[in-house]
C-alpha cells in the first residue's frame, strides 16, 4: 500500500522539501517531472500548485498535501486537518491576507471601497469578507504582480505578506487583514478512515512538527566542576532545565541542554569564564515533544 501525498509546487516547495529532509525523508524533484522520488517506499509524490492542492485531496486524487489554511478556506474543501504546520517560505510563520490601498488613496476601512475595484487571488474570499462588511465591490482575479495594479487597474487589493517589506515597496498601505495563514498537512477523509493510511500520517505529522520544533534551536554539552555548577546554571536563560549528569570523575559533571541558536553566541563566552570545560554546540534536526 501507498500513500499519496501532493507536495506544493512554487512558493513553498523549497522550504517543504527542506522540512521533510530535517523530518528524515530526502525528497528528489526533477524539473522534467511532476513525480519527485522519496526515499520512503510507502509513499508516492506528486507536484500540486497549492491553489489546487485542497480540491485534489477532496476528491480522492491524493491522500494527503500539504497546502494553505488560505487555499483549503478558498474552494471551501471538505477535507481533515492532520497538522498545522506554521513555516513559510521566509520566516517558518504564519501569513496574511490584507487589504491594502495605494498610500496616496483616501481609503482607509473596507466601507471605503463600496462600489470599487478590488483585484486579488484569493477571489472567493474576498467576496466572503465583503459581504461580513456589507461592502458590495467588484472582484478581480489577478493572475500575479498584483502589487503593481493600484491605482490605475484596481483601487486595492487583496495579496498575502509575510513582513510587508513587498507592499510598502510599492506605496501600499494596509487596511485590514482578511485572513491569517499558515501550511497544514490535509488528508481525504476516506483516506484518513483507512487505519493504515492514518497511521502513516500520524507518524510523517510527528515527525514534521519534531522538525519544526527543531527550527532555531541546537544542542549545548559541557563540562564543570561540581563547586562551580551553580556558577554555570546562573548563565544559562530561564525556564531551561538542563540534564546534569556524574562523570567518570566524580568532581565533574556534564550539563546537557538545548538553546536557541540566536544566544548561544554570547553565552558561550561567559560559561566559559564561569568554569565550564568541553563546550560543544550541535545542530538539532527534530524535537519531538
Amino acid at each position: 500500500m501507498k500513500l499519496k501525498l501532493g507536495i506544493p509546487k512554487g512558493s513553498l516547495e523549497n522550504a517543504t522539501i527542506d522540512l521533510f529532509r530535517r523530518a528524515g525523508f530526502v525528497i528528489t524533484t526533477s524539473s522534467r517531472s511532476y513525480f519527485p522520488t522519496i526515499d520512503d517506499p510507502e509513499i508516492e509524490c506528486m507536484l500540486i500548485r497549492a491553489q489546487e492542492m485542497a480540491r485534489y485531496v477532496e476528491d480522492g486524487v491524493l491522500d494527503a498535501g500539504l497546502t494553505g489554511l488560505d487555499w483549503v478556506a478558498e474552494c471551501e474543501a471538505n477535507v481533515h486537518a492532520v497538522a498545522d504546520l506554521v513555516y513559510a517560505k521566509q520566516s517558518f510563520g504564519k501569513v496574511r491576507w490584507v487589504l491594502a490601498a495605494p498610500e496616496s488613496s483616501p481609503f482607509k476601512t473596507v466601507q471605503d471601497l463600496e462600489g470599487k475595484i478590488i483585484a486579488t487571488e484569493l477571489v472567493a474570499t474576498t467576496k466572503r469578507y465583503l459581504a461580513k462588511n456589507g461592502v458590495t465591490a467588484k472582484v478581480e482575479f489577478s493572475w500575479g504582480a498584483t502589487e503593481v495594479k493600484p491605482p490605475e487597474l484596481a483601487d486595492a487589493i487583496v495579496e498575502v505578506t509575510e513582513t510587508g517589506s513587498s507592499l510598502r515597496a510599492n506605496k501600499l498601505r494596509i487596511l485590514e487583514t482578511v485572513l491569517e495563514s499558515n501550511t497544514q498537512l490535509i488528508a481525504n477523509k476516506t483516506a484518513w478512515a483507512d487505519d493504515w493510511k492514518r497511521r502513516k500520517l500520524g507518524d510523517i505529522k510527528m515527525l514534521l512538527e519534531g522538525a519544526i520544533n527543531a527550527l532555531g534551536k541546537v544542542g549545548l554539552i559541557l563540562n564543570v566542576e561540581k563547586t562551580k555548577l551553580a556558577d554555570v546554571l546562573a548563565m544559562l536563560p530561564a525556564l531551561k532545565n538542563p540534564t546534569i549528569s556524574h562523570l567518570s570523575d566524580e568532581n565533574w559533571l556534564a550539563v546537557h541542554t538545548i538553546l536557541d541558536e540566536t544566544t548561544v553566541r554570547t553565552i558561550i563566552p561567559r560559561l566559559k569564564e564561569a568554569g565550564a570545560q568541553g563546550i560543544v554546540e550541535y545542530p538539532l534536526n527534530k524535537i519531538v515533544m
